[in-house]
């Protein structure tokens, strides 16, 4: 999937607020039905008890011919949206099926412990330029997805859900980035993934002094059915609390708890694809890891030439994410899609009932060559240790939090700058290729130690070649310290090596930073100019 799908239809902005209630047309809905989480579980239970039955309701054929600029010319009309007349704090918009979007989500109303689907009327939508005759389309067409505005800022969504089992939320920056999905089957596997489906929401109407929206989903897919509160408060950052449960149908080799989905083209670290005129483009620069034991970890992210597979093994993780550490503009210079505003999404586990933790398991990685912005090539998440099997009740509970703010960071520096060129002494003729490292870390202790001009020591290993030039020394622009070293690989090969670097106190023996991982594959010999 292709993050434009999911990016440019949220930032459609419809003007719903100051209508006259003359002018707001009423919602069309269903027979009221009694609901709250615990049937939706009982529901989700049945259906995965169940052979998966594939949706298989096919589009209008003018409807399934939509092309891209057709699709943007589709708008939801402002006298259609949920809440409108309500005194609640926000407004939720539907999207119209198209395009990428071929697969009918049912909507519903919930309020008071009552459900009552919302029809799809073709008369909520102008359609524009589009080409569609809305007059000629079925009455029960159906939804593609949905997108919760603030009643006081109407145009501009904080949140949207829309393509498969992905949604995608800002902090205060309000711009769009990486995207989160439900769940994650079988992602980054030599057969095909498993994209899951959110098939039906639930949209609670919001009390008008609560700062929550509470939606509800029901995800079904060939291996798996699931029930899925969300509870969206917005801010910096934007809150969700997410609880689930699943019903396996069959043994699931790889299963993706709380997934995030972000690219990664070209950065200071890994300029493999660096054509275009920006220095840098990417939604995140780093994975992040709160280890049980309270060790932090970055690990900054690469297009590899080929898919790469990371896992993390780990017991009881504290919090995992996908950052953009990166906020300077001069760092990317894109004056169009401000990659420096992009949000980070850190998830943290909640315990369970039990007060007992994720147990067991690995945050895993994957990254997947890409040459171009408009691919998702970056996807990381939870995957239990315990066998996925059918007849199962899972049950996961975490927070996600999207935007600038983190909820929790290192007490220790952190690394703000990974950078990569080709080693080697100035003023030396080369012998042999190596890969130069220029590592830096602010933050912690170290503007003290800067001011002192103390002595740090770098802890660093490698899991192949030699290391040569190692260095720490102060970089009083930071207020912190860079690190600077050699790789020499140990032959022609491009076999993975792994790099571990923090900072230590050689006085006490204390850490003084975070730990940073990297991974990197030696190009091919033919690629190993040595100028």
């Amino acid at each position: 999937m292709h993050r434009r799908e999911f990016i440019h239809g949220g930032i459609a902005a419809l003007l719903l607020a100051g209508l006259p209630a003359s002018a707001r047309a009423a919602l069309r809905f269903g027979d009221p039905q009694t609901f709250d989480f615990a049937a939706l579980k009982g529901r989700a239970r049945d259906l995965g008890a169940k052979a998966h039955v594939p949706r298989t309701q096919e589009l209008p054929a003018a409807v399934a011919a939509l092309g891209w600029d057709a699709y943007q010319a589709l708008r939801f009309r402002q006298d259609h949206a949920l809440w409108l007349d309500d005194r609640t704090r926000y407004l939720a918009q539907f999207f119209h099926l198209g395009i990428y979007f071929k697969s009918p989500v049912r909507m519903h109303a919930l309020a008071d412990g009552q459900a009552r689907e919302i029809d799809y009327d073709a008369s909520m939508f102008d359609y524009g330029d589009s080409g569609l005759d809305g007059t000629a389309l079925p009455a029960d067409l159906g939804f593609a997805g949905f997108r919760l505005n603030r009643r006081s800022d109407p145009q501009r969504d904080f949140a949207a859900f829309l393509g498969a089992s992905y949604f995608r939320a800002v902090g205060e920056s309000g711009q769009y980035g990486l995207s989160a999905r439900g769940l994650a089957v079988d992602a980054g596997m030599a057969r095909p993934e498993e994209f899951p489906d959110f098939t039906d929401f639930w949209l609670e109407q919001p009390d008008p002094e609560s700062d929550t929206v509470i939606v509800y989903a029901l995800l079904d897919s060939p291996s798996v059915a699931g029930a899925y509160r969300f509870a969206i408060t917005p801010g910096e950052p934007l809150i969700m609390d997410v609880d689930c449960a699943l019903y396996p149908r069959t043994a699931i080799e790889r299963l993706g708890i709380a997934p995030g989905t972000s690219m990664y083209q070209v950065g200071e670290n890994d300029r493999r694809m660096a054509w275009d005129w920006r220095p840098e483009i990417h939604d995140s620069d780093g994975l992040a890891l709160h280890t049980g034991d309270g060790e932090w970890v970055w690990r900054p992210l690469e297009n590899p030439r080929e898919l790469r597979f990371n896992a993390f093994a780990d017991e009881n993780p504290r919090g995992f994410g996908l950052l953009q550490r990166d906020r300077n503009f001069d760092h990317y210079q894109d004056d169009g899609v401000f990659y420096e505003r992009r949000p980070s999404l850190w998830v943290e586990p909640k315990p369970g009932e039990d007060g007992a933790g994720w147990g067991r398991g690995e945050v895993q990685l994957i990254e997947i060559p890409t040459i171009d912005e408009t691919f998702d090539n970056i996807v990381a998440f939870w995957h239990p240790a315990a066998p996925i099997e059918p007849g199962r009740e899972l049950l996961f509970g975490y927070r996600l939090y999207w935007g600038e703010a983190m909820p929790s960071k290192p007490t220790l520096a952190v690394c703000v700058a990974s950078r990569t060129g080709l080693g080697g002494r100035i003023g030396f003729p080369r012998t042999e290729w190596s890969l130069r490292f220029a590592v830096d870390f602010s933050g912690g202790e170290l503007a003290d130690l800067v001011a002192r001009e103390v002595e740090v020591e770098p802890v660093l290993e490698t899991s192949d070649g030699r290391l040569e030039t190692v260095s720490a020394r102060p970089l009083h622009a930071i207020d912190g310290y860079r690190v600077m070293f050699d790789v020499v690989p140990p032959g022609p090969g491009t076999e993975q090596i792994e790099t571990r670097l923090f900072l230590r106190d050689p006085s006490t023996g204390r850490a003084l930073s975070e730990t940073w991982l990297y991974q990197w594959n030696p190009p091919p010999p033919d690629e190993r100019p040595l100028y």
